[in-house]
Formats: structure tokens, sequence, C-alpha cells
């Protein structure tokens, strides 16, 4: 007979678990990764892939790249070296000037980093207040929804109860405004039931099929705290209650960018506060703008998609945020002309207008 010998198991612990190192990344993936970070980890290179990825061609030239650094050339040249080795950049020779772009395969991890972990990590010494006088937030939430359930009755109390709280839900995760997260958390499922009523065919808000001859637009970016809302503000300012507009983000910020705010604020949309991304908007969309999220919208038959490379406002000086509105000013305008043509669109943007009153006004007082 023949004994054959058994395996010893390797594992430690109770019941041979796997170790603690089961758990954690490999060492060449953590080497490969941490070489990428630490060529990622100096300021002058964040500044530089930021520009990069904020230009509305998605490349620049090398003299661009210069141009915001105090340093030589043949450090620039440097810098760019090094994130073009870890694979971050990619280059290409036009006559006597190099041009710089993300690679392909960096480009949703760049975005990321850009538009989510540099924003968090500079809000990150921010207090966030706790909030205040919800001792009770079910029963709050559920009075809301017995407020909601008479605009939409053909929706059922069921269906607007589980909306409010998914709402609140989704809105606390990741809100820094958090004294006035039911005032959001109402407008908000408001905005989800609305698009519920809609694709299922009625219109709960003005009465069955009272907004069905209305287009409904949806801008999409990642944060939904710059590109996004600053579209959707002057969208809702050229055509008024001729379209419905909406705007989310497929990984939402806190709150929308302290630089976009001032903008946001002279289009008439103070209120406005970052949304996550749902099926229902998307469903309810017949046109559905999408900005630097990749593919995360989900592709429906009959809906209109459009991909706008615009820079993102997040990480830009005052001048660029400017410059960035007045891109999707022109984008705005082109697309409502298209999806509304009977409505009467400026051929100049409104906020050139806007900006040559208040300068005359200033002009005004100043010498008076």
């Amino acid at each position: 007979m023949t004994t054959t010998a058994l395996a010893t198991p390797t594992g430690t612990g109770a019941g041979c678990a796997p170790g603690p190192e089961s758990h954690a990344m490999a060492v060449d993936a953590a080497e490969r990764v941490g070489s990428t970070l630490k060529a990622l980890a100096e300021p002058v290179r964040l500044r530089m892939l930021s520009l990069i990825t904020t230009s509305t061609t998605g490349e620049a030239c090398v003299c661009d790249i210069a141009a915001i650094t105090d340093i030589s050339q043949p450090t620039v040249s440097h810098h760019l070296k090094v994130l073009r080795d870890v694979g971050v950049l990619t280059s290409e020779r036009r006559g006597t000037w190099v041009y710089y772009r993300v690679a392909p395969a960096m480009r949703d991890a760049v975005s990321v980093l850009l538009e989510a972990f540099a924003p968090a990590t500079l809000d990150a010494a921010r207090t966030v207040p706790e909030p205040v006088g919800l001792t009770d937030i079910d029963h709050t939430l559920t009075r809301l929804a017995d407020e909601l359930v008479q605009r939409f009755p053909v929706l059922g109390h069921e269906v607007v109860l589980r909306t409010v709280r998914e709402s609140y839900t989704a809105l606390a995760r990741r809100s820094t405004v958090r004294t006035h997260l039911v005032v959001t958390t109402e407008r908000f499922a408001r905005q989800r039931l609305a698009d519920l009523s809609r694709a299922a065919g009625a219109d709960g808000v003005d009465g069955p099929g009272a907004a069905a001859h209305r287009p409904q637009v949806l801008f999409v970016c990642v944060a939904n705290a710059g590109r996004s809302q600053l579209a959707a503000a002057l969208l809702q300012r050229y055509a008024g209650d001729a379209v419905v507009v909406r705007s989310a983000g497929s990984a939402p910020a806190g709150e929308v960018h302290s630089g976009v705010r001032p903008v946001l604020d002279a289009l008439g949309a103070p209120d406005a506060f970052p949304k996550p991304l749902t099926d229902d908007a998307v469903r309810a969309a017949d046109v559905v703008v999408t900005m630097g999220c990749g593919d995360t919208c989900p592709v429906l038959p009959g809906t209109r998609y459009e991909s706008w490379e615009v820079g993102d406002p997040v990480l830009a000086s005052p001048e660029g945020v400017a410059a960035i509105r007045d891109e999707l000013d022109r984008r705005v305008r082109g697309l409502l002309a298209d999806i509304l043509p009977s409505l009467t669109v400026p051929t100049a943007s409104l906020m050139a207008d806007s900006q040559a009153t208040a300068a005359q006004t200033t002009d005004s007082q100043e010498s008076s």
C-alpha cells in the first residue's frame, strides 16, 4: 500500500486562513504604481498635466507648457520626459515644436486625479458641519415624500418615498454643505421623480403631457461641479422654460468648485449643487452631452449623444474659467439652435453683453 503525504497548508491562524499579504497589493504592482505616483508628485508636473488636460484640443505645445513655469527650457523638457517615461504622456513632433497629450490608457486615471483627488486634497482641511436640526431624518424624509406624492400621484407613495430616501443617501455621502441637505434632497428627488414620470410617458409636475413637447438635455461630467453645471446654467439662461435642463456627475464632488461659483451666480444659478448620474435622467433625456466622463453614461436607443472636449475649470485660473465658460456658451447656443430652431438664439454671448454693461456701470460710478 502506497501512502501519499498530504501538502501542508501554508496559511496561518485559525483554519489556516490566508495571511495578511494575500490582501495587499503585489510587490511588482506596487513598485510600478509607486514609480508613476513619484513622477506625478511634483507641483510643476501637475501644473503641466492640468494644462494639457484642460486644453480644448486635448494637447499642448511645449512652448505653451513652458510659458506657465519660470524654469529653463531644458528643465521643462526633463519634467515632460519623466511623465512620458512612466506612460502618462505621449508626444509628437510637428515641425520645430513637440506636442504632448495624455496617453489613451491613462486618460481615466488622470481625470480622476485632477477632477476628484486634487479637489478632495484641497478641501481635506475644511471642517464639515454636522446636520442641524435633523434629529429624526426618517420622519423628515417621510414628510417630504408625502408632499411630493401630491405632485407625482401616478408614481405612487412607495416609489416616491424610495426615491426621496435614495436621493438623500446619495447626496449625504458626498455633500459638504450638510446644513441644507434636506433642501437639496427635495430638489434632487423632485428632478428624479419628474424624470421617472417623463420616461413613463406622464408628467407629474404640470399635469399629464404638459412638458411632453419640451426637449430635455442632460449635461454630464465627472464631478458635476464645473463644466456640466456651467453648461446647464447657460442653456437655462438662453432657453428658459422652453427646455428641461439637467446636469449630473459620474463621481460628484461635495460642492461646486469655488472658482465656478461666481460664474454660476452671474448666470442666475446660485443654488446649483452636484448630483450623481442616474439611469432615470438618461432615460428621460432627448440629448445627453458628456464632458470628460468616458463611457459612464448608458447608451439608449433614440437618445442623441454628444461628447464635448472642453477644459475642466476645477484647477483653472479665473481667466481659464472664463475661457471655458465662453467655449461652453458657444456650444450651448449651437445646440439650442439645432434642437429648438423656433427659439431665437443670440448670435453672440449674453455674458459678453453682461460684462460690457457691468464695465460701463463701473466706469460711470468711478467718473461720478
